[in-house]
């Protein structure tokens, strides 16, 4: 944000960090100058003649060291805004200035984001459009925008080779449309200006229309702006911490995958956490339902009551939506799940006739159009199934055709350490899923991967640093899908005493390493052993990825003790 304000002209730039040795530190030094790097503590004494309080997503607006400054800029009436609210701003600014409008495709939710967006992103190139790809996936909203726009020719540069496009005389259009030499079927134009004569609008002082009269013809529209670093698309993954309390945001289509508890220490509640998702929508966009989600059904608005024109009765008028879920879609245009001779395919509903008139109420009649077999898709589990048809809805919504989406669609891999397939061990997969750092997520990769599985089952690592969550969640999925659990790191007993009621065989395993080995002991050929520790890492790892590669190398260790090839 730093950055973007000084490219916007900020004569005082001031940045406030909680940290006594910032990493970002000399990239400020180099990147803005001008800027000022303090810490300490805050209040209204440090806002001086400031214009505009930016906050980091990562600081929640209740942290004790930053909210008596917030508050007291509210209080004098200065706007506290983020890094979307920037982006927004701006996208309205170069629409005025450039005539610069582009879709925004915007995709949040509990689980699911990253795999989604990417997905989405890559869609929408298959279609044939440029995109911009940012936010919480990296880089930036406004880096990504700042370094397309250092691109861009200069807005001078770009208009006068855009008026000289779009200024021709009606000399030039008739030009276009002379018929050539020599022989044709049709007569010439006959025209000032296509062979060579003058043109001359009062060589007789005839009136238009009048015989003889010279042909006038209007200048064609203008043309729409041709950006060539700009994209034409942007697809933004954005986080609640990103979307709590922005304004004036205002996406083409948008998306809330799922809410399940995550990050309440920084809401305060599941109320506030969902709200923040829901300020995804803005106030005109399509929304992009998950119907399978009922906190998710319930951000849709009411409809309003909208006044009719010369004497008609008022009507309601509803929000745009577009639903996918894993069942039957149920209105046209909706994407879903459908099974057909025991093949599971990806569906999108229309209207067999949609030349029928119907009554007030009445329901109308669908076509189901197969679009491919789920089980073609690369990345595993139903809850990936669901996170395509969430691309391909977010998609389609923009006007993306759908046969060189669904090739793209095939050819998906997904994203690292989200269920994500590292190889074979005597005839059991094993899974790492270590980016399932929350109850929601390990809940979704265990139904989505034990429902692609009639005849085997699953061996779970469970474990780390829960941040509070509630684990009673885990139970259900456990009891139907999963043959035994590794519990390691800090609330291994507190997921004990969830599951414990399950049936399910526990062991409790001080390390990652020695975890490894009990998994593939229990497991039968055919299971998987899944690490999806549905809590955060760093009570035994720098981070989910060292997790992953722990795990990784504890698999290779395995088959290499068994004189087996990792396949």
């Amino acid at each position: 944000m730093a950055r973007w304000c000084a490219r916007q002209g900020a004569a005082t730039i001031r940045v406030w960090d909680s940290r006594e040795a910032p990493p970002q530190a000399a990239a400020l030094a180099t990147d803005v100058p001008a800027a000022t790097l303090f810490s300490g503590a805050l209040g209204a004494g440090q806002l001086g003649d400031a214009r505009l309080v930016l906050k980091s997503p990562g600081l929640a607006p209740t942290d004790a060291r930053i909210a008596p400054l917030l508050d007291a800029a509210r209080a004098q009436g200065l706007a506290v805004m983020g890094e979307l609210d920037l982006f927004a701003h701006a996208l309205a600014d170069l629409k005025a200035a450039r005539g610069y409008a582009p879709k925004v495709l915007a995709i949040t939710g509990t689980n699911g984001k990253t795999t989604t967006t990417s997905l989405t992103a890559m869609l929408v190139e298959r279609a044939g459009l440029r995109v911009g790809l940012a936010g919480n996936i990296g880089p930036t909203m406004l880096d990504t925008l700042a370094a397309a726009l250092a691109l861009e020719p200069a807005p001078e540069a770009a208009a006068a080779e855009q008026t000289e496009a779009e200024h021709e005389t009606p000399e030039d259009v008739v030009g276009q449309y002379a018929e050539p030499a020599g022989d044709t079927d049709g007569a010439a134009i006959d025209a000032p200006g296509v062979h060579g004569e003058p043109a001359d609008d009062t060589a007789d002082g005839s009136e238009p229309g009048e015989e003889g009269a010279p042909l006038v013809l209007a200048p064609p529209p203008p043309k729409d702006p041709v950006f060539a670093h700009l994209p034409p698309v942007w697809v933004l993954e954005l986080s609640s911490f990103q979307l709590d309390g922005v304004r004036g945001f205002e996406p083409s289509a948008a998306t809330v995958l799922n809410i399940s508890q995550d990050h309440l220490d920084w809401h305060g509640d599941m109320a506030a956490y969902a709200a923040a998702k829901a300020r995804i929508f803005g106030e005109q966009g399509l929304m992009v339902i998950n119907r399978d989600e009922p906190l998710v059904e319930a951000m849709v608005p009411a409809p309003q009551l909208v006044k009719g024109g010369r004497g008609k009765p008022a009507k309601a008028v509803g929000r745009a939506v577009l639903r996918f879920g894993l069942d039957a879609p149920q209105r046209p245009g909706d994407f879903g799940l459908v099974t057909e001779g025991g093949m599971a395919w990806l569906v999108r509903a229309m209207p067999a006739d949609e030349t029928i008139k119907r009554k007030k109420g009445e329901a109308e009649e669908l076509i189901i159009q197969r679009l491919m077999p789920a089980d073609a898709l690369r990345i595993r589990g139903r809850h990936n199934a669901s996170n395509a048809l969430a691309a391909l809805a977010l998609a389609t919504a923009i006007g993306c055709p759908l046969a060189p989406m669904l090739h793209g669609l095939r050819e998906y891999r997904g994203e690292p350490h989200r269920v994500e397939p590292i190889g074979i061990v005597g005839g059991i997969e094993a899974v790492d899923d270590s980016k399932g750092t929350n109850v929601g997520a390990t809940v979704a990769a265990i139904k989505g991967l034990g429902e692609d599985r009639v005849s085997s089952k699953l061996v779970v690592i469970l474990g780390g640093d829960g941040k509070g969550q509630d684990f009673a969640p885990l139970a259900a999925p456990v009891q139907r899908h999963v043959r035994a659990v590794a519990l390691i790191g800090r609330d291994a007993e507190a997921i004990a005493a969830a599951l414990a009621g399950t049936g399910v065989p526990m062991q409790r395993h001080d390390t990652l390493e020695a975890a490894v080995p009990w998994c593939f002991a229990q497991a039968q050929e055919g299971d998987a052993v899944l690490l999806s520790p549905a809590c955060a890492s760093l009570d035994m790892f720098r981070n989910y990825a060292h997790r992953a590669q722990v795990f990784a190398d504890a698999v290779q260790q395995l088959a290499h003790e068994r004189g087996e090839l990792l396949s």
